[in-house]
């Protein structure tokens, strides 16, 4: 049975949402892939864990929450391109030659729960 943001085992309601949702994204990988619910959530945890640690974009350090972290995203033109702007800063988080591209990006970053989203 597929997991979602909001059904998930009951051996991942203490993890941080962030990485709740990784793990149930490869959980649901490795449960397409044939793997039995039980080893699929044991590897999902370890994979979810070790990517937490070796993300560049870590909402935390050390237990304390990256100032700007939960800021909004938004999508908006700059300079002959798209960026991707946190609210309340004024330079962009990243560019893009193409709105289509900067919302996927946008939309990948609210997934991980780094932020939320929200287009021009």
């Amino acid at each position: 049975m597929p997991w979602t943001k909001s059904d998930y085992p009951d051996s991942l309601k203490n993890f941080e949402p962030r990485v709740r949702n990784k793990a149930v994204e490869i959980a649901n990988a490795l449960l397409d892939d044939g793997y039995e619910e039980g080893r699929a959530i044991a590897i999902a945890t370890a994979q979810a864990k070790e990517w937490d640690e070796n993300h560049p974009d870590h909402r935390h350090n050390h237990g304390k929450k990256v100032p700007g972290a939960d800021r909004h995203l938004h999508v908006v033109p700059h300079d002959g391109q798209w960026a991707i702007k946190r609210e309340g800063i004024d330079e962009p988080k990243e560019l893009f030659a193409t709105k289509a591209d900067a919302v996927e990006k946008a939309q990948q970053l609210a997934s991980d729960g780094q932020c939320d989203y929200s287009p021009a």
